[in-house]
């Protein structure tokens, strides 16, 4: 019996707070590309596993490091003078009775892969330079995926939390929806000059939303300064008007604050990424596993991306974690938010959390005597559940950044 300890409090947004700050760093942020490297490795593991020898097998290829080239961009198309370099380190089993498993061949093909369908602007640079730095896990860890094969328990591979809440408010959904908007295909087809390396703070104070944009301009779809400065306005009213969908406070937008056209200095890229040049990335470094960077929020520092979804609670605890609050606010109108705490035990059943807590705030004139029965049960049918994760994650269904 899973030991569930539920409490309320009165307010647990902090879009009630005199400021509220969230970030997002976009899909071409090289923290962010480095965990869709280590995700995208991961969930190919998967399928290889799976394909070949009938189960998932054990990896955790959750470390990755993205070292920054050299560039000269240019009005009308520049040059990268060194290309980057990709490091996908971590543990997998790389044969299996037998079997070679070719993880350095799965390495390259899943990060040629991403970069070209991920980047737009990448596709014509010079190809990174990548480093598969993946050893053999440990005897045991692999024995537990033998046993959950056997007796179709799957035992949690570490003594981790995972932690989530809904819903998201104003701010976390207009700030998650901008830069999906920016980034997507729509867009890209329409402004090729904007890249992908998209970053966005938003600060709400004073019942006003202030937005700082950073956006990478690719320099051959740029003739010169006048039209670089013309794309920051189309910035500003591709971001105004879908927020206007969103939010009826006063926005301010700002794009690419940094730059100073009297020095000729602008946030110009070769590949719409600084990952060309300007910083490096690593994994779990960025947004949580709803995608967001939330400091009036309960977050953990678990780096969910490239471990794996069959044993490893640093992910599936987060994203559990993340869908029980939902559940229960979808689920149950006296709810107005919830957060949600798991914790577990290394070598113990995934779905048997060591500890399970529920924060809820209630509609007012509701008591949680009457639903306290529907809560245990709506979290009891979500850890039931997260088995159906694995399947989700290959699916693409469920996004870890």
């Amino acid at each position: 019996m899973v030991e569930t300890v539920i409490t309320t409090r009165e307010d647990l947004s902090p879009a009630g707070f005199a400021v509220e700050m969230v970030e997002r760093k976009g899909l071409g942020h090289p923290d962010t590309i480095c965990d869709a490297l280590a995700e995208a490795l991961s969930l190919a593991l998967c399928r290889y596993y799976r394909d070949h020898f009938g189960l998932m097998l054990h990896h955790n290829v959750d470390k990755a490091l993205l070292w920054g080239g050299e560039s000269h961009p240019a009005f009308g198309g520049g040059e990268i003078v060194v290309p980057m370099e990709i490091f996908l380190a971590g543990r997998a089993t790389s044969s299996y009775k037998g079997h070679r498993v070719p993880i350095g061949e799965l390495v390259e093909e899943t990060v040629h892969r991403w970069l070209q369908e991920n980047l737009h602007a990448l596709q014509h640079e010079p190809a990174p330079v990548i480093h598969p730095l993946i050893r053999h896990g440990s005897v045991e860890l692999v024995e537990l995926y033998e046993r959950q094969q056997r007796t179709g328990v799957a035992l949690a591979n570490d003594t981790s939390c995972g932690v989530g809440y809904a819903p998201l408010d104003e701010l976390e959904q207009l700030v998650y929806a901008t830069e999906r908007h920016l980034n997507s295909p729509q867009i890209k087809h329409r402004y090729p000059a904007l890249g992908e390396d998209i970053k966005i703070m938003g600060v709400r104070q004073q019942a006003g939303i202030e937005l700082t944009i950073a956006c990478a301009l690719v320099d051959r779809h740029v003739r010169d300064a006048d039209e670089y400065l013309a794309y920051k306005q189309t910035i500003v009213e591709l971001v105004s008007n879908k927020a206007a969908g969103i939010t009826a406070l006063p926005l301010q937008v700002n794009v690419n604050t940094a730059d100073a056209p009297e020095q000729e200095r602008f946030y110009l890229t070769v590949t719409g990424t600084s990952a060309e040049a300007g910083d490096d990335g690593e994994v779990g470094r960025g947004n949580r596993t709803n995608g967001l960077i939330t400091p009036g929020r309960p977050m953990n520092m678990e780096a969910a991306a490239g471990k794996n979804p069959v044993t490893h609670v640093g992910k599936l605890y987060n994203l559990t974690a993340q869908a029980m609050a939902r559940d229960l606010v979808d689920a149950l109108p006296e709810v107005a938010a919830a957060e949600c705490f798991l914790v577990s035990r290394i070598g113990q059943p995934i779905r048997e959390p060591w500890l399970l807590e529920v924060r809820l705030q209630l509609m007012a004139g509701s008591e949680l005597t009457s639903i306290r029965s529907a809560v245990e049960a709506i979290a009891r049918e979500r850890l039931e559940k997260i088995d159906q994760l694995q399947d989700q994650l290959l699916d693409s269904v469920v996004p870890v950044y």
